[in-house]
């Protein structure tokens, strides 16, 4: 278990990344192509990164390999794979990669070779040799074209749903709504954040804060740094239920994970609906109209717009993806 321990400065410094890290989603989708049993969510990704282009398929297995030695499954990979730039995007993640110091790759590939030997091809990486780092970004960053992509926005509109959650409990219950809302993977027991990991792990914020960072491919358990005295980040796993963009389509699954009056609500809006005309379609109270279609914004299923004295209602591209999946 990996506890976090927040003071009250920590709190007014903790943010939600509305958005994924690269370099994370690169390394941790590495960790899903080497699981022999894989979650129904990664299943459908998966399965399509058998039927790539030969080009493709070539720089996924360069990746896959590269990744197998520096970031194997077990308690620890090297820090320098996932710099604090990353979340400024995969180009200044990867300079940032780049620039690594001789004193910190020699220091965490050491780690890294006291739990499994390395081949030879490691060494002028720990020896910082910038060909070897050049090459390294160089793999990485053709990895992600080929794995991680090409499936933008279905890992998009999956997180930006996610991040509706989460804003929503800020907003309502502030901090301690946030963590609350990180069950069943993490359990706020002021003033520590108890978080299920695969070491057991003390980590003092300090006044630091914690970033919070969304992931698509993270699975089960949340991931962090390997070094306390770098920026603290929790990487977590997104809500499963808003992984459903990439999982088998099942005709009538809106219904259970809506609802059905509020699966029936997102159906009705169709090509665009007033609070009145939904009434209407679904013989509904407006009221009633009016919180399914607050629980829908929230989610970033619905926008809704004033038109003088009525409120338009539209499916965004999110709920249109959902509502093409019910259908089969």
């Amino acid at each position: 278990m990996l506890r976090i321990h927040f003071t009250a400065e920590d709190l007014t410094r903790t943010t939600v990344s509305p958005s994924p890290d690269p370099l994370w989603e690169i390394l941790l989708s590495g960790f899903r192509l080497r699981e022999r049993q894989r979650t129904v969510i990664h299943r459908p990704w998966a399965r399509a990164l058998r039927s790539i282009p030969q080009a493709r398929t070539a720089s996924v297995r360069a990746g896959y390999t590269v990744l197998d030695v520096l970031a194997p499954m077990g308690p620890y990979f090297p820090d320098f794979l996932t710099p604090p730039e990353g979340r400024q995007g995969l180009a200044a993640g990867l300079d940032s990669l780049r620039g690594t110091s001789r004193r910190e790759l020699y220091r965490q590939l050491e780690r890294l070779g006291t739990r499994r030997p390395l081949p030879g091809w490691v060494r002028p990486l720990a020896e910082g040799d910038q060909d070897a780092l050049s090459r390294l970004a160089g793999t990485l960053r053709a990895y992600h074209e080929a794995a991680v992509a090409p499936f933008a926005e279905l890992i998009e509109q999956s997180i930006a749903a996610d991040h509706a959650l989460r804003v929503h409990s800020l907003v309502n219950g502030g901090v301690d709504g946030l963590l609350a809302s990180m069950r069943p993977v993490m359990r706020w027991r002021p003033p520590v954040l108890e978080v299920d990991y695969g070491v057991d792990r003390e980590l003092h914020l300090g006044g630091r804060g914690l970033r919070f960072v969304p992931s698509y491919f993270c699975h089960r358990v949340p991931v962090s740094l390997a070094d306390p005295d770098l920026p603290p980040v929790l990487v977590y796993p997104i809500a499963q239920q808003f992984a459903w963009s990439t999982v088998e389509r099942r005709p009538g699954a809106l219904d259970k994970l809506l609802g059905p009056t509020r699966g029936a609500v997102l159906r009705g809006i169709g090509a665009g609906a007033t609070t009145t005309e939904l009434g209407r379609r679904l013989t509904i109270s407006l009221a009633s109209v009016s919180r399914h279609t607050a629980v829908l914004r929230e989610a970033g299923l619905v926008r809704s717009d004033r038109d003088g004295a009525a409120v338009l209602h539209a499916v965004t591209p999110l709920g249109r993806t959902l509502l093409d999946a019910d259908r089969g």
